[in-house]
């Protein structure tokens, strides 16, 4: 069993999410970086989709009431297990009444703590992802508090030192062309990606929402709601786009300036508020590019950690 001490700005189960219920108005959830969630996992020979620790900004702490083994992936947030460092990227043993520290995030937004042998907690609708807006999934139904306990399998077992490496970021976001570009201007569009823009501090799991200093995108435009998913960039008439995330909407009004392609998509799990970030629009050729190089990543990886298990 783990007992949270201090939960920090956002600590949450996440999965993979549900897929398959959007058109019931049911978020997909999950981790927001899902290539981390799958790298701390494949560290420890868990499935991929077991459930996993998700920490906003850090500055949280965890008490182990047994032995078991971890692995932290994502940004560096000085995390220490009483008094040893512990690094993104490496597994870890851990014994029954050590206690796991999270300084402040540094360079990102987000890590992902995976056990062995995943959280246990209730599936709902096929994922034991936690859905902040409608209050079910999880261990609790809701973020994680003071006290809360979370039930793992204790491990006693010794287990390899292994570490890995995240896949690399990017400065510039591809993404799909808007399906809404016959109604928006071309200089709308060219103007999107000539621009360095800032996340704002509204951000959140359900959206990056993004500004710049000279906005030339305002408009007046209402369209009926259309199906949007994770990586839809909607322009409100403000100008300020948002690129929705993990527990988004699953319908909305507004144009779309396009799509994150899903090869980039887990970087805005590490924008914070003040971050800057560009885009480009790619073709689908690109974009299946892109997505086969990650996957080639993870398959490499797997192939490297089962010969070391």
């Amino acid at each position: 069993m783990i007992t949270v001490l201090k939960p920090g700005l956002l600590m949450t189960i996440q999965d993979k999410g549900r897929a398959g219920f959007r058109h019931l108005g049911v978020a997909q959830s999950g981790a927001v970086d899902r290539y981390a969630m799958t790298i701390a996992n494949r560290l420890l020979g868990n499935n991929d989709n077991d459930a996993v620790i998700e920490i906003t900004l850090g500055l949280a702490q965890l008490q182990f009431n047994c032995d078991t083994v971890i692995a932290l992936i994502g940004t560096d947030m000085k995390a220490k297990l009483d008094d040893t460092p512990v690094y993104p990227g490496w597994t870890y043993t851990v014994k029954q009444g050590q206690i796991l520290t999270f300084s402040a995030a540094r360079n990102g937004f987000r890590a992902y703590l995976a056990v062995k042998g995943g959280i246990i907690c209730e599936q709902v609708m096929n994922s034991r992802a936690t859905d902040l807006a409608a209050g079910f999934g999880g261990a609790t139904a809701a973020a994680l508090k003071d006290n809360d306990t979370l039930s793992i399998t204790p491990y006693s077992q010794s287990w390899p030192k292994l570490g890995a490496l995240s896949p690399p970021k990017r400065n510039v976001i591809r993404i799909h062309p808007s399906i809404h570009a016959n109604l928006l201007k071309q200089s709308v569009l060219d103007d999107f990606c000539v621009k360095t823009w800032q996340v704002t501090p509204q951000s959140n799991r359900m959206g990056v929402r993004l500004q710049t200093q000279s906005n030339q995108l305002t408009h007046s435009h209402s369209l009926p709601s259309l199906p949007v998913s994770p990586g839809s960039i909607q322009l409100p008439p403000n100008g300020e786009p948002i690129v929705l995330l993990n527990d988004g909407q699953t319908t909305g009004g507004y144009p779309l300036l396009g799509t994150v392609i899903s090869a980039d998509l887990y970087h805005f799990a590490q924008l914070k508020p003040g971050d800057s970030i560009n885009f480009s629009y790619v073709d689908l050729a690109t974009a299946n590019a892109a997505q086969a190089k990650l996957d080639a990543h993870m398959q490499q990886l797997s192939i490297a950690l089962k010969n070391k298990y």
